[in-house]
C-alpha cells in the first residue's frame, strides 16, 4: 500500500467535513442525546464512501457535464435547511424542552436516518467536495485506490469520533436551557446554510 496516497487521501477527507455544518450539528446532536448514535455515523460515513468512491471512480465528469444534478440538489437543500432551521429554532423558544440527556430516545430510527438523508444527500456541497474535488485531486495518486481508501478513513474516524464524543459535552447539557440554546444555535446555522446555499 502506498502510505503518502493513503495519508493524503486521509488528509484531504478529513479537511472537507471538519468544518462545522449541517450534518456535522445533526450529529453531533445526536451524540448528546445518545439517540441511535452507531447507525447515524455509519451512514454519514458510508454515504461518504459511495460518494468518494464515485468520485475517484470518474463520475465527477459526469456531473461536471450535467450541471443540474447540483443544481437540483441545490433548491432541494436549500428547502430542507429551511424547514429544519425554523423547527429548530421553534423548538428552542418552547417553555418546557423535551430533550433529555438520559438515554431516553424521542426520535425514532427512522426518522433519524430520514434527517442523516437530507442532510447528506441534499447538499450540493458534498457533490462538489466528493465527487469533483476528491475525483479530481485523487488524478495525480499513484494508486487511486489506496487514495480513496484513505478519504474513506477520514469519514469514519469523523463521524464516529464526533458522535461517541459528544458525550464527553454532556454535563454541559444536563439543564434544559442549554438544549434551547443549542436548538437556537442550530436553527440560525441551518437558515445561514441555506441562504448561503441559495446565493451560490
Amino acid at each position: 500500500m502506498n502510505t503518502h496516497d493513503y495519508i493524503s487521501g486521509f488528509l484531504l477527507g478529513l479537511s472537507l467535513i471538519i468544518a462545522i455544518g449541517s450534518q456535522n450539528a445533526f450529529v453531533l446532536k445526536q451524540g448528546l442525546k445518545r439517540e441511535h448514535i452507531f447507525f447515524v455515523c455509519l451512514f454519514c460515513a458510508v454515504s461518504d464512501a459511495v460518494l468518494i468512491s464515485a468520485g475517484v471512480g470518474g463520475f465527477g465528469a459526469v456531473t461536471a457535464r450535467y450541471p443540474q444534478v447540483v443544481d437540483i440538489a441545490k433548491f432541494a437543500g436549500v428547502i430542507f435547511l429551511l424547514g429544519y432551521g425554523l423547527q429548530s429554532l421553534y423548538a428552542s423558544m418552547r417553555v418546557s424542552h423535551a430533550l433529555t440527556i438520559d438515554g431516553q430516545v424521542v426520535t425514532s430510527l427512522k426518522k433519524a436516518l430520514l434527517l442523516c438523508f437530507g442532510f447528506t444527500w441534499l447538499n450540493p456541497h458534498v457533490y462538489l467536495d466528493t465527487l469533483v474535488l476528491v475525483g479530481m485531486v485523487s488524478t495525480g495518486a499513484s494508486s487511486k485506490l489506496t487514495f480513496a481508501a484513505g478519504a474513506v478513513s477520514a469519514s469514519f474516524f469523523f463521524f464516529f469520533a464526533l458522535g461517541y464524543g459528544a458525550r464527553l459535552l454532556r454535563p454541559l447539557f444536563a439543564k434544559p436551557k442549554a438544549w434551547n440554546i443549542l436548538d437556537g444555535l442550530v436553527g440560525i446555522l441551518m437558515l445561514y446554510l441555506a441562504w448561503h446555499l441559495y446565493q451560490s
